[in-house]
Protein backbone atom coordinates (compact mmCIF):
# COMPACT_ATOMS: atom_id res chain seq x y z
CA UNK A 1 0.00 0.00 0.00
CA UNK A 2 1.43 3.12 -1.30
CA UNK A 3 1.17 6.83 0.60
CA UNK A 4 -1.24 9.25 -1.38
CA UNK A 5 -1.23 12.30 0.24
CA UNK A 6 0.99 13.19 2.91
CA UNK A 7 0.56 16.49 5.18
CA UNK A 8 3.05 17.43 7.53
CA UNK A 9 2.84 20.89 9.67
CA UNK A 10 0.73 22.84 7.83
CA UNK A 11 -0.01 26.09 8.40
CA UNK A 12 -2.08 28.50 6.65
CA UNK A 13 -4.16 32.04 6.41
CA UNK A 14 -6.21 34.25 5.08
CA UNK A 15 -4.69 37.56 4.78
CA UNK A 16 -3.64 38.22 8.04
CA UNK A 17 -5.36 35.59 10.29
CA UNK A 18 -4.14 31.89 10.73
CA UNK A 19 -6.64 29.08 10.73
CA UNK A 20 -4.68 25.83 10.15
CA UNK A 21 -2.02 25.21 13.02
CA UNK A 22 -0.02 22.54 12.59
CA UNK A 23 -1.99 19.45 10.78
CA UNK A 24 -0.82 16.60 10.03
CA UNK A 25 -2.35 14.00 7.63
CA UNK A 26 -1.34 10.11 5.82
CA UNK A 27 -3.52 8.90 3.13
CA UNK A 28 -2.43 5.79 1.80
CA UNK A 29 -4.19 4.59 -1.99
CA UNK A 30 -7.42 3.01 -1.32
CA UNK A 31 -8.26 4.45 2.22
CA UNK A 32 -11.08 6.67 3.27
CA UNK A 33 -10.78 9.35 5.57
CA UNK A 34 -13.37 11.36 7.04
CA UNK A 35 -12.81 14.76 8.72
CA UNK A 36 -15.22 16.16 11.37
CA UNK A 37 -15.26 19.33 13.05
CA UNK A 38 -17.65 22.37 14.47
CA UNK A 39 -17.62 25.61 11.80
CA UNK A 40 -14.81 27.89 11.59
CA UNK A 41 -12.63 24.72 12.44
CA UNK A 42 -10.60 24.85 8.99
CA UNK A 43 -12.19 22.51 7.10
CA UNK A 44 -13.29 23.96 3.83
CA UNK A 45 -10.10 25.75 4.11
CA UNK A 46 -7.91 22.41 4.28
CA UNK A 47 -9.93 21.46 1.18
CA UNK A 48 -9.35 24.85 -0.59
CA UNK A 49 -5.40 24.89 0.35
CA UNK A 50 -4.98 21.22 -1.59
CA UNK A 51 -6.71 22.38 -4.63
CA UNK A 52 -4.75 25.53 -4.94
CA UNK A 53 -7.62 27.94 -4.11
CA UNK A 54 -6.25 31.89 -4.77
CA UNK A 55 -6.18 33.50 -1.42
CA UNK A 56 -5.00 30.86 0.86
CA UNK A 57 -1.21 31.30 1.87
CA UNK A 58 0.88 28.11 2.91
CA UNK A 59 3.19 29.61 5.63
CA UNK A 60 4.42 26.58 6.67
CA UNK A 61 4.98 22.92 6.68
CA UNK A 62 4.53 20.79 3.11
CA UNK A 63 2.14 18.68 1.56
CA UNK A 64 3.28 15.74 -1.42
CA UNK A 65 0.71 14.01 -3.40
CA UNK A 66 1.79 10.80 -5.23
CA UNK A 67 5.75 11.86 -4.12
CA UNK A 68 4.99 15.51 -5.59
CA UNK A 69 5.74 18.46 -4.08
CA UNK A 70 1.89 19.92 -4.02
CA UNK A 71 2.41 23.24 -3.86
CA UNK A 72 4.60 23.25 -6.60
CA UNK A 73 1.57 22.58 -8.69
CA UNK A 74 -0.76 24.55 -10.53
CA UNK A 75 -4.45 24.15 -10.08
CA UNK A 76 -4.88 22.67 -13.07
CA UNK A 77 -1.74 20.45 -12.69
CA UNK A 78 -3.01 19.36 -9.48
CA UNK A 79 -6.42 18.08 -11.29
CA UNK A 80 -4.65 16.30 -14.02
CA UNK A 81 -2.73 14.67 -11.53
CA UNK A 82 -6.13 13.22 -9.80
CA UNK A 83 -7.12 15.36 -7.12
CA UNK A 84 -11.24 16.38 -7.60
CA UNK A 85 -12.97 18.59 -5.09
CA UNK A 86 -16.46 18.36 -4.85
CA UNK A 87 -17.75 21.58 -3.69
CA UNK A 88 -19.74 22.95 -0.72
CA UNK A 89 -21.27 24.98 -2.63
CA UNK A 90 -21.28 24.26 -6.44
CA UNK A 91 -21.04 27.20 -8.53
CA UNK A 92 -22.79 28.01 -11.61
CA UNK A 93 -21.36 28.72 -14.89
CA UNK A 94 -24.14 30.28 -17.52
CA UNK A 95 -23.82 29.93 -21.47
CA UNK A 96 -20.72 26.44 -20.98
CA UNK A 97 -23.32 23.42 -21.71
CA UNK A 98 -22.25 20.54 -18.84
CA UNK A 99 -21.59 18.02 -21.82
CA UNK A 100 -19.25 19.90 -23.56
CA UNK A 101 -17.70 20.99 -20.04
CA UNK A 102 -16.95 17.98 -18.58
CA UNK A 103 -15.58 16.18 -22.19
CA UNK A 104 -12.92 19.66 -22.49
CA UNK A 105 -11.91 18.26 -18.53
CA UNK A 106 -12.02 14.45 -19.55
CA UNK A 107 -9.42 14.90 -22.35
CA UNK A 108 -7.25 17.40 -20.79
CA UNK A 109 -6.77 15.10 -17.81
CA UNK A 110 -6.00 12.60 -20.78
CA UNK A 111 -3.78 14.65 -22.84
CA UNK A 112 -1.75 15.66 -19.55
CA UNK A 113 -1.53 11.91 -18.70
CA UNK A 114 -0.16 11.26 -22.52
CA UNK A 115 -3.14 9.32 -23.43
CA UNK A 116 -5.37 9.60 -26.68
CA UNK A 117 -8.40 11.70 -26.13
CA UNK A 118 -11.90 10.21 -26.08
CA UNK A 119 -14.28 11.26 -29.40
CA UNK A 120 -17.58 12.22 -28.97
CA UNK A 121 -19.34 8.82 -29.26
CA UNK A 122 -16.62 7.54 -26.78
CA UNK A 123 -17.40 10.13 -24.39
CA UNK A 124 -20.97 10.54 -24.45
CA UNK A 125 -20.94 6.52 -23.70
CA UNK A 126 -19.21 6.62 -20.90
CA UNK A 127 -21.02 10.31 -19.61
CA UNK A 128 -24.24 8.19 -19.74
CA UNK A 129 -23.40 4.88 -18.32
CA UNK A 130 -22.28 7.49 -15.00
CA UNK A 131 -24.89 9.33 -15.14
CA UNK A 132 -27.14 6.50 -14.96
CA UNK A 133 -25.97 5.56 -11.26
CA UNK A 134 -26.61 9.03 -10.20
CA UNK A 135 -30.49 9.61 -12.12
CA UNK A 136 -28.95 12.63 -14.39
CA UNK A 137 -30.74 11.90 -17.45
CA UNK A 138 -29.52 13.39 -21.20
CA UNK A 139 -32.33 16.20 -20.23
CA UNK A 140 -29.79 18.09 -17.32
CA UNK A 141 -26.52 16.85 -19.46
CA UNK A 142 -27.81 19.35 -22.05
CA UNK A 143 -28.73 22.43 -19.76
CA UNK A 144 -25.82 24.54 -18.71
CA UNK A 145 -23.30 23.71 -16.12
CA UNK A 146 -25.60 23.95 -12.83
CA UNK A 147 -27.81 26.43 -14.08
CA UNK A 148 -31.11 26.71 -12.71
CA UNK A 149 -30.04 23.22 -11.09
CA UNK A 150 -31.50 22.60 -7.07
CA UNK A 151 -29.40 22.19 -4.87
CA UNK A 152 -29.62 18.00 -4.48
CA UNK A 153 -29.04 18.15 -8.35
CA UNK A 154 -25.93 20.25 -8.33
CA UNK A 155 -24.42 17.64 -5.96
CA UNK A 156 -26.04 14.82 -8.26
CA UNK A 157 -23.90 16.88 -10.84
CA UNK A 158 -20.60 17.29 -8.59
CA UNK A 159 -20.97 13.67 -8.36
CA UNK A 160 -21.22 12.48 -11.72
CA UNK A 161 -17.77 14.98 -12.51
CA UNK A 162 -15.65 12.77 -10.23
CA UNK A 163 -17.17 9.51 -11.76
CA UNK A 164 -16.22 10.77 -15.34
CA UNK A 165 -12.98 12.26 -14.05
CA UNK A 166 -12.10 8.79 -11.78
CA UNK A 167 -10.08 11.03 -9.39
CA UNK A 168 -6.58 9.40 -6.98
CA UNK A 169 -8.01 11.85 -4.45
CA UNK A 170 -11.12 13.25 -4.10
CA UNK A 171 -12.56 15.70 -1.22
CA UNK A 172 -15.80 15.83 -0.76
CA UNK A 173 -16.55 18.87 1.19
CA UNK A 174 -19.97 18.41 2.85
CA UNK A 175 -21.32 16.52 0.13
CA UNK A 176 -24.60 15.87 2.42
CA UNK A 177 -25.25 19.57 2.66
CA UNK A 178 -28.89 20.21 1.27
CA UNK A 179 -29.28 16.77 0.63
CA UNK A 180 -32.83 14.92 1.06
CA UNK A 181 -32.05 10.82 2.01
CA UNK A 182 -32.98 9.51 -1.02
CA UNK A 183 -30.44 12.04 -2.73
CA UNK A 184 -27.37 11.59 -0.28
CA UNK A 185 -28.26 7.75 -0.71
CA UNK A 186 -27.82 8.31 -5.01
CA UNK A 187 -25.05 10.12 -4.16
CA UNK A 188 -23.53 8.49 -1.87
CA UNK A 189 -24.09 5.39 -4.50
CA UNK A 190 -22.33 7.24 -7.30
CA UNK A 191 -18.80 8.16 -4.74
CA UNK A 192 -19.05 3.91 -3.82
CA UNK A 193 -18.89 3.28 -7.17
CA UNK A 194 -15.72 4.55 -7.29
CA UNK A 195 -13.91 3.21 -4.47
CA UNK A 196 -11.56 0.62 -4.82
CA UNK A 197 -7.73 -0.55 -4.07
CA UNK A 198 -6.18 2.46 -5.20
CA UNK A 199 -8.46 5.50 -4.99
CA UNK A 200 -8.63 7.28 -1.88
CA UNK A 201 -11.43 9.24 -0.41
CA UNK A 202 -11.33 12.37 1.88
CA UNK A 203 -14.73 13.47 3.58
CA UNK A 204 -15.61 16.49 5.42
CA UNK A 205 -18.71 17.06 6.97
CA UNK A 206 -19.72 18.12 10.26
CA UNK A 207 -22.49 15.10 11.28
CA UNK A 208 -22.40 11.44 10.96
CA UNK A 209 -25.15 10.76 9.02
CA UNK A 210 -23.14 10.74 5.56
CA UNK A 211 -20.36 8.38 6.92
CA UNK A 212 -23.45 5.43 7.27
CA UNK A 213 -23.77 5.74 2.74
CA UNK A 214 -20.06 6.21 2.69
CA UNK A 215 -18.11 4.08 5.53
CA UNK A 216 -14.59 5.69 6.44
CA UNK A 217 -11.07 3.78 7.57
CA UNK A 218 -10.39 6.47 9.31
CA UNK A 219 -12.46 9.32 11.90
CA UNK A 220 -10.23 12.65 12.70
CA UNK A 221 -11.62 15.25 14.71
CA UNK A 222 -10.34 18.65 13.27
CA UNK A 223 -10.74 21.79 15.89
CA UNK A 224 -8.10 25.07 16.33
CA UNK A 225 -7.02 24.05 12.93
CA UNK A 226 -5.33 20.92 13.53
CA UNK A 227 -6.54 17.17 14.11
CA UNK A 228 -6.96 16.90 17.99
CA UNK A 229 -8.08 12.94 18.06
CA UNK A 230 -8.10 10.36 15.45
CA UNK A 231 -9.77 6.87 15.36
CA UNK A 232 -11.76 4.57 13.12
CA UNK A 233 -15.67 4.84 12.55
CA UNK A 234 -16.83 4.09 15.78
CA UNK A 235 -15.12 7.77 16.64
CA UNK A 236 -18.57 9.41 14.76
CA UNK A 237 -20.80 7.65 16.76
CA UNK A 238 -18.90 8.92 19.79
CA UNK A 239 -18.29 12.55 18.75
CA UNK A 240 -22.28 12.50 18.06
CA UNK A 241 -23.04 11.45 21.17
CA UNK A 242 -20.76 13.51 22.85
CA UNK A 243 -20.72 16.86 20.83
CA UNK A 244 -17.65 18.68 19.97
CA UNK A 245 -17.33 20.71 23.01
CA UNK A 246 -16.37 17.66 25.05
CA UNK A 247 -13.14 16.47 22.77
CA UNK A 248 -12.03 20.14 23.01
CA UNK A 249 -11.69 20.55 25.91
CA UNK A 250 -10.06 17.05 26.46
CA UNK A 251 -7.47 18.35 23.93
CA UNK A 252 -6.85 21.12 25.80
Amino acid sequence: MSVLLEIEDLHAAVGDKEIIKGFNLTINEGEVHAIMGPNGAGKSTLSYVLTGREGYEVTKGSIKFKGKDLLDLEVSERACEGLFLSMQYPVEIPGVPTTAFLKHAVNAKRKYQNLPELDTMEFIKQLREDGKVLGVDNEMLKRHVNVGFSGGEKKKMETLQMCVLKPDLAILDEADSGLDIDAMKTVSDGVNSLRDSKRSLLIITHYQRLLNYIEPDFVHIFANGKIIKSGKKELALELEEKGYANFVKEAE
